[in-house]
């Protein structure tokens, strides 16, 4: 028989492989999502326009020092430098490469000054409807003696009509908060106040869904048996787990809510009519669009692609955020 080779005392054979073998370092959470965000290109391309957008709102102000309110008749109508240069119009104002309006407004600084509203606009009713849709989803998904009274809440304001409703809550509310807190304030709160408002339901019903799925895990039960309260529960374990859905939820609020907000300075029931929006340009150019047609594309492709860049990072973020779509 042959002898088995003994092994000497001490010898570390597999410690000294395994020294040789290079060793990854290891990955944070946060590193696999920006890894799966970055090859949805087209997330990437709509959060870096987002953020152009949303710095040339706020910084535009300081660097173009125009007044977007100042009128100058001998200004008036001058087209855009690269519509005059294309079709040969003499009258281009070369102190306003975005033109004059039929008033001697500039353009590009109506144009900063309308998205720096719309913006402020669709963020602060984007945290409202997160706010009380998170609320609302969180209760009727966790106590199950809310779950039948909020959910037929949230169907019958599923079930109104939302324009007509904004119509006459504007109509109504109007007048008590513009003299408590000047035109533009009023209107921003009001306007604010009834997008965010109408606007929770989708959110609710999606963070339900997932606090009933989450409710049954393990570690929720754990924390029970062991008698945290149900504050502590919800704080703790259920809205650190739903933040995927509330991310891509808020993106979808915000692109609705600035149409939303063109939609009614459109119709003229938003801001007053001398406060610049991108709907509010976009409806005073529409009687002149046969002559001057830049005047309806400027504003309408800044909000066409504001609220596509938002709903590309939304689809980005939800497949970043979703373990299950991370893995493959």
């Amino acid at each position: 028989m042959t002898e088995a080779t003994e092994t000497p005392q001490g010898d570390d054979t597999y410690g000294a492989l395994k020294d040789k073998v290079p060793q990854k370092p290891p990955r944070s959470q946060w590193l696999d999502i920006w890894d799966q965000f970055r090859k949805h290109k087209g997330a990437v391309m709509g959060g870096g326009f987002l953020l152009f957008i949303t710095l040339a709102v706020l910084i535009g102000p300081y660097l173009w020092t125009l007044d977007p309110q100042k009128l100058d008749i001998r200004a008036k109508d001058m087209r855009p430098i690269y519509v005059g240069l294309w079709n040969g119009d003499a009258k281009i104002g070369w102190n306003h490469p975005f033109g004059t309006d039929n008033l001697g407004r500039d353009i590009l600084a109506q144009m900063i000054a309308g998205g720096r509203a719309s913006m402020a606009v669709g963020w602060a009713a984007m945290i409202v409807s997160l706010v009380i849709g998170t609320g609302i989803g969180v209760f009727a998904g966790y106590f199950k003696r809310l779950d039948g009274p909020l959910m037929r809440f949230t169907d019958l304001v599923l079930s109104l009509p939302i324009l007509p409703l904004l119509l006459v809550a504007v109509t109504l509310f109007r007048q008590p908060l513009v003299s408590r807190f000047g035109p533009e304030g009023g209107m921003f709160i009001l306007i604010v106040t009834i997008i965010g408002i109408t606007s929770w339901m989708q959110t609710a019903r999606i963070v339900r869904g997932e606090v009933l799925a989450l409710k049954e895990r393990e570690f929720i039960l754990a924390a029970r048996s062991i008698g945290t309260s149900s504050g502590s529960i919800i704080r703790r374990h259920l809205l650190p787990n739903v933040i995927s859905p509330i991310m891509v939820s808020a993106t979808l609020g915000l692109a609705a809510a600035i149409i939303t907000e063109s939609a009614l300075s459109f119709l003229g029931v938003g801001f007053p009519s001398d406060f610049p929006t991108w709907g509010k340009l976009l409806a005073d150019a529409v009687p002149r669009m046969e002559r001057f047609p830049e005047r309806v594309m400027l504003p309408g492709v800044a909000i066409s692609l504001t609220v596509l860049s938002v709903n590309y990072l939304g689809d980005g973020l939800r497949d970043a955020l979703d373990p299950r779509i991370r893995g493959r």
